[in-house]
C-alpha cells in the first residue's frame, strides 16, 4: 500500500508540475516514473497490468470511432507503408554512421541489427497522438482520421512482426477468431439492453479485455491489436460514440500507468541515457517524411504538417519490438533503455511542438511549395460559399427549419453546413444547399472562403461547446453581419450573451404555449377572446 501511496503522490505532483509550466501532464508522468526508479523505491504491484489495460483501453475506444474504411484510404496505406521502409532505411543508416564514429553500444553490430532497430524506431505512437487529438476534440477532422489510421495500420504490422519472427507456427486456436465476427450480433443485442449508465462502461471494459485483450493474447497474438478489432466490430453501432465518451475517464487513468511505466522499466545508464538522446535526431526525418508522403497523396500543407507534427514521435509499440527481439537474442540488453529513454523524450520534445499550436504548424506549412488545387482531395480544397447572404451550420431540425425560413420566408440565398454526410446527402438529394463539412474542426475554417455578402450566420448545432467553437471562428474572421445562437438551457444563454451576441434562442422557450396551442387545437377548443 506504501509503495501505491508514493507512485500515486509522486505522479499527481510531477504531473501538475509539468501543468504550471504549459507542459501536457503525460510529461509529469513519464518523469515520475523515472525519479521513483532513481530514488530506488519498489515497482508499484499491478503496474504492468494497468499500463497494459491502459492502451487495449485506448486501442478499444480508437476502434469505437475509426472508420474501417479510412484504413483502405490511399492517403493512409499510401502514407503508412512507404514512411515505414524509408524510415527504417533512415534509422539503420543513422545508427551505421554512429557505428562508423566509434559508438561503443553499436561496436559489431551487424546490417540485421541496425535494420532491426531501424524498424523500431520507424513506428509512431498510437498513445500519444490520440490523447493530443483527443484533448483538441479534433478526432474526427480529416487530419486527426489520417493519422489514426496510419497508425493503426503500424501497429497491425508491428503485430505481424511479432507473429513472424516466432519461432514456432501461429496456433491453430487462431480460427477460432474468425468467430468474433457473428458473436459480435449478440455482443450488440446485449448491448441495447444494458442502457446508458454505469452498465454500459463495464460491457464496453468487459468487451475490450475479455473477447479482445484476452482471447487475442490467449491465441498468441497481441491483446491490443484484440482490443482494437473489438472497437472496429462495434463501431458501426448507432451509440459507438456514447460507449467511448463513457469510458473516457477509465482509459485516461489507465493510461497515466503506461506512461509511469515507461520510466520505472528503464534501467538507465549514462550510455543509454546518451544514446536515447542521440536518436532524438532522426525525429525531423520522420517528420518531414510524413509531410511529404501525405502531400503526394493530396493533402494540403497544412493538414500534411498538422498530420505531420502529431506523427513525430517514437512508439510504444518500438519498444515491443525491441522487448521481444532482446528476448530471442537479436538485440543486446542495453538497447531497451536506450530505447526507452528515446520514446520518452520524443514525447516531451512533441508534446512541446504540439503546445505551440497553429502558429508553428502555419509556418512549416507556408515554407512548403504551393499545391495546384486540382491536385489535392475533394475534401481538402478551398470550401467556396458562393454568393449566399446567410450562412447556417448544423442541418438538424432546428438549422434545417432555419435555413428554410431565411431562404422561403425572408427570400436570402441561403447555405447549411452539415457534418453528418447522411444528412448532408438527403438534405441535397431534396434540393438544399448544404455543404458536407464539420464546422467543429479548425481545417474547415482554413479552408473556408467566406462571401462578403453574408449577413447572417446562425450556429444550430446539437452541442453548445460546437457552437462556442464556431463562433469564436465567426469573431476571428472579423464578420460584421448577425451571429444567431441556439442554447439548451439558462447558462448556456449567459454565456453566449456575455460574448456579444444578443440573438440567442433558448431551445425550450416558448416550448410549453406551443405545445399547449398544439393539444388545444386538436381538440377543437379556441383561445379566448382577445388571447389568440
Amino acid at each position: 500500500m506504501e509503495t501505491s501511496i508514493i507512485y500515486v503522490a509522486v505522479t499527481f505532483l510531477l504531473g501538475t508540475l509539468a501543468t504550471l509550466v504549459r507542459l501536457p501532464p503525460l510529461v509529469g508522468f513519464l518523469a515520475a516514473g523515472f525519479v521513483v526508479t532513481a530514488a530506488g523505491v519498489e515497482k508499484m504491484p499491478g503496474l504492468d497490468i494497468v499500463a497494459e489495460w491502459g492502451v487495449a483501453m485506448l486501442m478499444f475506444t480508437i476502434g469505437l470511432k475509426l472508420d474501417f474504411r479510412a484504413l483502405l484510404r490511399k492517403e493512409a496505406w499510401g502514407t503508412s507503408l512507404p514512411h515505414m521502409v524509408f524510415s527504417t532505411l533512415i534509422g539503420a543508416g543513422f545508427l551505421g554512421l554512429l557505428s562508423l564514429a566509434g559508438s561503443r553500444m553499436l561496436a559489431g553490430a551487424g546490417a540485421g541489427t541496425l535494420v532491426l532497430l531501424g524498424f523500431a524506431l520507424s513506428f509512431s505512437s498510437t498513445v500519444f497522438a490520440a490523447k493530443v487529438l483527443e484533448e483538441r476534440s479534433e478526432d474526427g477532422s480529416l487530419y486527426g482520421r489520417t493519422a489514426l489510421a496510419i497508425l493503426v495500420i503500424q501497429d497491425v504490422f508491428a503485430v505481424g512482426f511479432l507473429t513472424g519472427a516466432a519461432e514456432h507456427l501461429p496456433d491453430p486456436k487462431v480460427l477460432l477468431l474468425v468467430g468474433l465476427w457473428p458473436v459480435t450480433v449478440l455482443f450488440r443485442r446485449l448491448w441495447r439492453s444494458v442502457g446508458r449508465g454505469e452498465l454500459q462502461v463495464l460491457f464496453g471494459v468487459a468487451v475490450a479485455l475479455v473477447p479482445g485483450y484476452w482471447l487475442f493474447t490467449w491465441v498468441g497474438l497481441t491483446g491490443e491489436l484484440g482490443a482494437l478489432v473489438m472497437g472496429l466490430l462495434l463501431a458501426p453501432s448507432v451509440r459507438a460514440g456514447t460507449l467511448a465518451a463513457s469510458l473516457f475517464s477509465i482509459k485516461e487513468i489507465l493510461l497515466v500507468g503506461f506512461f509511469v511505466a515507461i520510466g520505472v522499466e528503464s534501467d538507465l545508464t549514462g550510455q543509454a541515457v546518451l544514446m536515447g538522446l542521440v536518436l532524438l535526431l532522426l525525429l525531423p526525418a520522420q517528420g518531414l517524411l510524413y509531410v511529404l508522403l501525405q502531400r503526394m497523396f493530396g493533402l494540403r500543407n497544412r493538414t500534411a504538417v498538422l498530420s505531420g507534427v502529431i506523427l513525430t514521435t517514437f512508439s510504444e509499440f518500438g519498444l515491443i519490438v525491441a522487448a521481444y527481439a532482446v528476448a530471442r537474442g537479436l538485440l543486446e540488453q542495453v538497447w531497451l533503455p536506450a530505447l526507452s529513454v528515446a520514446v520518452a523524450g520524443s514525447f516531451v520534445v512533441a508534446a512541446v511542438v504540439n503546445r505551440r499550436g497553429a502558429g508553428l504548424v502555419d509556418r512549416f506549412a507556408e515554407a512548403l511549395p504551393v499545391q495546384a488545387t486540382g491536385r489535392l482531395m475533394p475534401e481538402d480544397r478551398p470550401v467556396a460559399l458562393g454568393d449566399v447572404r446567410a450562412i447556417v451550420l448544423g442541418m438538424g431540425r432546428i438549422g434545417a427549419a432555419a435555413y428554410d425560413q431565411l431562404r422561403h420566408v425572408y427570400g436570402l440565398s441561403a447555405v447549411g453546413v452539415e457534418n453528418n454526410l447522411e444528412r448532408a446527402a438527403v438534405l441535397q438529394a431534396r434540393g438544399v444547399h448544404v455543404l458536407a463539412a464539420d464546422a467543429t474542426d479548425s481545417e474547415f475554417w482554413q479552408r473556408l472562403h467566406p462571401s462578403h455578402l453574408v449577413e447572417i450566420i446562425v450556429l444550430a448545432m446539437p452541442e453548445h461547446g460546437s457552437n462556442l467553437y464556431a463562433l469564436e471562428q465567426v469573431e476571428a474572421s472579423e464578420f460584421d453581419g448577425t451571429v444567431a445562437v441556439v442554447a439548451r438551457n439558462d447558462d448556456d444563454v449567459r454565456e453566449v450573451r456575455s460574448l456579444g451576441i444578443d440573438a440567442v434562442l433558448h431551445l425550450y422557450e416558448g416550448a410549453g404555449e406551443s405545445l399547449a396551442d398544439r393539444a388545444a387545437t386538436y381538440a377543437g377548443i379556441r383561445p379566448i377572446e382577445g388571447q389568440g
